[in-house]
C-alpha cells in the first residue's frame, strides 16, 4: 500500500509539473505574433466582454523610446526595441510593473524621418534574445543581463538592401539558427549560427529585395519548413540546407507587410495598395512540391496589421471593407464591418483583439455568424503616432505599445 501511494504521489506531483510547465507556457509570448507566430493565443478563462471604458488599466511603464516594436514576454521579463538620443536599443522589463532592468544600445537612431524608430520585436529563447535594427544589424544578446555576443549586418555582411521603411522583420530563432531576410544577390533569406553569427546558407536561387514581411515555420507533407515572402515571390525553405523546396508569383505592391498563414496544405497570403488575397495549394509532387494558385481577390487587403486563422476563417482588416471574416478554403466574405478602423488582430480565448492604428481597442468575437463588439476603449496618454505595434495577450493580460509608453490590462476573470 505504501508502494502504491508513493507512485500515486510521484504520479500526481508529475502531472502538476506538467500542467505548470503548460500554464508557463501559456502564460508567455516569445516572438512577434506569439508561440506560433500566428497572432493566436491558447489561453482561456478571459473577459468576454469588456466593462465600459475598457478593461482594468494595471500600470504604465515609460522611458522605452519611440519606435513601432511590439513586446515579447518570457518569465518575469517583457522585452521590446525602442529609439532615444542615443540610438536604438534592445530592452529588458520587469514584467510587474515595467521597471527597466537592461537596455542595450544596438544601431542608430532616427534613420526614418516620417516614422522614426524599429520596427523589430525581438525573440527570446532560452538565454538568447535576437532582434533586428532598422538599419539591418541582427544581434544576439545574453537574456539575463544584455550583453551584445555577436552583430551581423544584414547590408555589409549579408548583400541586403535596406528597404525603404527600413527593415522591420522580427528574426526567427530555430535550433541552431538565426533566420533573416536580407534580400538581395547573395539571397533573400539567410540563416546565422545562433552561437557566432557565421553564415550557414543563403537562398542562392532566390534573390529578391527584402521586404517587411516575418516568416513562419510549418510542417508541409510532414516536411518542415520556413514561409517567407517577397514583392514578387512566395516560397517554402528547407531549414538545413537553405534549398528552396517550392516558390509560386504572387505580385505585390509598393509594401508587402503581412506574415503569411499555412494551414492544410494551403498557404494564405496578403498585402495592401489593392493587392488583396491569394492562396496556395502546396503539396508533394514526386521528390519535391508543387505549388498552385487556389484563389486570387481583394476580399481581405491588408496593408499591415496582420491576418489569423481560427477554425475555417481568416480574420483581419481590410483596406477595402473593413473588418473581415473570410472563409479559408474558398475566399469567400462571410461579414465585414468597419469596427474601429484599420488595424493589428491577435486571438484569444474566442475573442479578437482589434487595435485601430488611430488609438481604440476594441473586443469581437471569433465567429463567422456576425460581427459582434463586445466592449472597446481609448487608451490613456496616447501619442501623435500611428499605433502600429501589435498588441500581446499573456498570463490574462493586455500589452499595448504606443511608443515611449507600455501599457498593461487585466483581461483575465
Amino acid at each position: 500500500m505504501g508502494l502504491i501511494n508513493r507512485v500515486l504521489s510521484v504520479t500526481l506531483l508529475l502531472a502538476f509539473a506538467a500542467e505548470g510547465v503548460a500554464r508557463a507556457e501559456v502564460a508567455d509570448w516569445p516572438q512577434f505574433r506569439g508561440p506560433g507566430r500566428d497572432a493566436v493565443s491558447t489561453e482561456t478563462g478571459l473577459l468576454k466582454e469588456w466593462p465600459a471604458g475598457g478593461p482594468k488599466l494595471l500600470w504604465k511603464a515609460t522611458g522605452i523610446g519611440g519606435g513601432f516594436s511590439s513586446v515579447s514576454l518570457v518569465g518575469d521579463r517583457i522585452y521590446t526595441m525602442g529609439d532615444d538620443k542615443g540610438g536604438t536599443h534592445v530592452l529588458a522589463l520587469e514584467r510587474d510593473g515595467g521597471k527597466i532592468l537592461w537596455k542595450t544600445r544596438v544601431g542608430e537612431a532616427g534613420l526614418h524621418k516620417q516614422y522614426p524608430g524599429p520596427r523589430s520585436t525581438p525573440t527570446v529563447d532560452g538565454d538568447d534574445v535576437a532582434s533586428l535594427s532598422q538599419a539591418g544589424d541582427v544581434v544576439m544578446l545574453n537574456r539575463a543581463d544584455g550583453k551584445l555576443r555577436w552583430s551581423v549586418s544584414m547590408t555589409d555582411q549579408l548583400g541586403g538592401q535596406r528597404p525603404g521603411w527600413n527593415y522591420s522583420e522580427s528574426v526567427l530563432v530555430d535550433g541552431d539558427r538565426v533566420v533573416c531576410t536580407p534580400g538581395g544577390s547573395n539571397g533573400l533569406v539567410a540563416a546565422l549560427d545562433r552561437k557566432t553569427g557565421k553564415v550557414i546558407w543563403q537562398t542562392q536561387s532566390v534573390t529578391d529585395p527584402a521586404h517587411y514581411v516575418s516568416m513562419i515555420v510549418a510542417e508541409v507533407d510532414s516536411v518542415r519548413q520556413y514561409i517567407q515572402m517577397s514583392a514578387s515571390t512566395v516560397l517554402g525553405i528547407e531549414p538545413e540546407s537553405g534549398k528552396v523546396l517550392w516558390k509560386a508569383s504572387r505580385r505585390g505592391k509598393t509594401a508587402v507587410v503581412p506574415s503569411p498563414v499555412y494551414a492544410d496544405n494551403e498557404v494564405y497570403t496578403t498585402s495592401g495598395y489593392g493587392v488583396g488575397c491569394n492562396a496556395f495549394s502546396v503539396k508533394k509532387a514526386g521528390d519535391g512540391f508543387e505549388a498552385k494558385q487556389i484563389y486570387a481577390d481583394k476580399i481581405i487587403a491588408n496593408h499591415h496589421g496582420g491576418v489569423l486563422k481560427v477554425g475555417d476563417c481568416i480574420y483581419g482588416y481590410s483596406d477595402a471593407g473593413g473588418w473581415t471574416c473570410q472563409d479559408f478554403k474558398t475566399g469567400k466574405v462571410i461579414w465585414q464591418n468597419k469596427g474601429v478602423g484599420k488595424g493589428a488582430v491577435v486571438y484569444a480565448d474566442g475573442m479578437l483583439y482589434c487595435r485601430s492604428e488611430k488609438g481604440p481597442v476594441a473586443l469581437v468575437e471569433a465567429t463567422p455568424e456576425a460581427y459582434r463588439e463586445k466592449g472597446r476603449f481609448n487608451q490613456p496618454d496616447r501619442s501623435d503616432a500611428n499605433s502600429w505595434p501589435y498588441p500581446v495577450v499573456a498570463g490574462g493580460k493586455l500589452y499595448l505599445r504606443d511608443q515611449d509608453v507600455l501599457l498593461c490590462y487585466e483581461v483575465g476573470k
